[in-house]
């Protein structure tokens, strides 16, 4: 009895220890804007997915397939990085699409294994866009630099989105 209880008590001290290596949690992100437009006009805008000329950030779109799920895009941004993202879900009626990065420099945006989900939703005369995501961060193993850390992604994905919606915003309200 008293060999299993030290057996127990030596297992229960190595739980901290096991808590802390297990890596990064998932992080996530979810911003709202309001626009005053009709969703069917938002989601014009929104919905094609080989054009995202209304986020200030993005200087040129290079794509192939549409709005078809599969679909590719290169975002290529101001500061001269490239993005590269497959479109995952497609809902015309819905609108909504979901898409995923599949290759990104971690010095341009610095998370990894990150899906996003974009949403235009009807308010009257006025509509509704809510953008999340989830990742990771951009350094997966433990002890990350500070420009890789899951503060960094937030912020970084976080100011992606609040960008984005605005310039969506003045793109649709004209201001």
């Amino acid at each position: 009895m008293v060999r299993l209880f030290a057996s127990f008590l030596a297992l229960v001290s190595l739980m901290p220890l096991a808590a802390m290596a297990h890596g990064p949690s998932r992080q996530k992100v979810v911003e709202q804007i309001e626009i005053n437009a009709p969703a069917d006009k938002v989601w014009a805008v929104v919905g094609n997915f080989q054009d995202m000329s209304w986020h200030p950030a993005v200087k040129k779109t290079e794509g192939k397939g549409g709005n078809d799920v599969g679909a590719t895009r290169t975002l290529t941004l101001d500061g001269g990085g490239q993005i590269f993202e497959k479109l995952t879900k497609y809902s015309a009626e819905g609108k909504t699409l979901s898409y995923e990065i599949t290759e990104v420099d971690t010095k341009v945006l610095p998370v990894s294994n990150y899906a996003a989900h974009l949403t235009v939703t009807p308010d009257g005369d006025k509509s509704k866009v809510e953008w999340k995501s989830a990742f990771y961060r951009g350094y997966v193993n433990n002890d990350p630099p500070p420009e890789l850390n899951d503060e960094a992604a937030v912020k970084a994905i976080t100011g992606v989105f609040q960008g984005g919606l605005a310039g969506l915003k003045k793109k649709l309200e004209g201001g």
